[in-house]
């Protein structure tokens, strides 16, 4: 009677050791700083979902919104610690960490999120820059060219910038000093009392953030300033520890569904700047184009900040017959990937 008893016991345990294997779920966090009602965070939220989907809930992933755990400059770092599992953050709220990759965010004049974002995935996947290892990299988007928003001063030259202060950050802040204006660096969050206590003139941001952070309601005016535009581009990263610890099969979802999100953010951003648009048409905003002779002073103005970029790697290591390279590299992946844009006819606010 006392073996019998015995084998049924080690039956039961072992049915319950292995049905815990077999349903034993990896747990991830998923570290956010954009508010839940922006696009950016809508799409993540949509992606942890695809991801739990795809894997038949082998995967679950927390999501947190609005910086809950991790502020966008301690992101990366606290990825890296395991604070959070996947972060999400943007080059510029850490100068100097992405030495490399910043090269995206000089002024090119990219002519969308969506192109700014498949020309970002091609570089990194490209060059590889080592600043990135220390995590898993799982794609990067952009938010559409940064354009010159002011309060009370219509921006139709370069010489309307003169004495201007705008919002602008990261390598964003040497285009403003190329323009002619002077720039502060702040948080997002930040400046919304900044545009309307005058501590700052102006913004350099893409005209989605005159909805999405309500600037529209503060900003008389907004130069179309495209043609020179930087861009941010933001990264999404995962612990490597954690990467590294999950089977192939369910990495494999992952780079999937990783695919489908590049496309989906790039559009997801396009249709945000023009819903922007119509924000700040409702709020009686006036858009100033520039004129044929002004875009070409504008482009000619900004040259000397991708060739400071330059003569600074040099000194990080890389030749300048690299950097050279990679200019021409991103170039050429703009044209490409507009001519595709353009083919599938995906909105853009800036024209073609």
């Amino acid at each position: 009677m006392v073996k019998k008893i015995g084998f049924f016991v080690s039956i039961i345990l072992v049915t319950v050791f292995f049905t815990g294997v077999c349903f034993a779920k990896t747990k991830l966090i998923f570290n956010n700083f954009f508010p839940s009602s922006h696009i950016a965070s809508k799409l993540s939220e949509e992606w942890c979902k695809e991801i739990e989907k795809r894997t038949d809930g082998e995967v679950e992933i927390q999501y947190f919104s609005g910086a809950h755990l991790l502020k966008a400059n301690h992101v990366f770092d606290g990825i890296t610690k395991g604070i959070a599992d996947i972060g999400l953050s943007n080059l510029a709220y850490t100068p100097g960490l992405f030495p490399e990759m910043a090269l995206c965010d000089l002024p090119f004049g990219m002519p969308s999120a969506w192109v700014a974002t498949y020309v970002a995935n091609k570089f990194y996947n490209k060059y590889r820059p080592k600043e990135f290892d220390k995590t898993k990299v799982l794609f990067f988007f952009a938010c559409g060219p940064n354009l010159i928003s002011t309060t009370n001063t219509p921006i139709k030259t370069l010489e309307d910038l003169k004495g201007q202060n705008l919002r602008a950050t990261g390598r964003i802040a040497d285009t403003a000093k190329a323009l002619g204006a002077a720039s502060t660096q702040m948080a997002i969050g930040e400046t919304y009392k900044a545009l309307q206590y005058n501590v700052i003139s102006g913004a350099m941001l893409p005209f989605s953030t005159l909805k999405d952070f309500r600037f529209g309601e503060i900003v008389k005016y907004c130069t179309t300033n495209w043609q020179v535009g930087n861009v941010y581009t933001f990264y999404v990263v995962m612990n490597k520890y954690k990467w590294d610890q999950l089977p192939e099969k369910t990495k494999k979802v992952f780079e999937d569904v990783n695919q489908i999100y590049i496309d989906k953010m790039g559009i997801g951003w396009n249709q945000a700047d023009l819903e922007g648009i119509e924000y700040f048409k409702s709020k009686k905003g006036r858009l100033i184009q520039l004129s044929a002779t002004e875009e070409e002073r504008w482009n000619k103005a900004v040259e000397p900040v991708i060739k400071k970029y330059c003569q600074e790697m040099t000194r990080n290591g890389l030749s300048m017959k690299e950097l050279k390279e990679r200019v021409k590299f991103i170039r050429t992946s703009i044209k490409e990937m507009n001519e595709i844009q353009l083919s599938r006819k995906i909105p853009l606010p800036y024209g073609d």
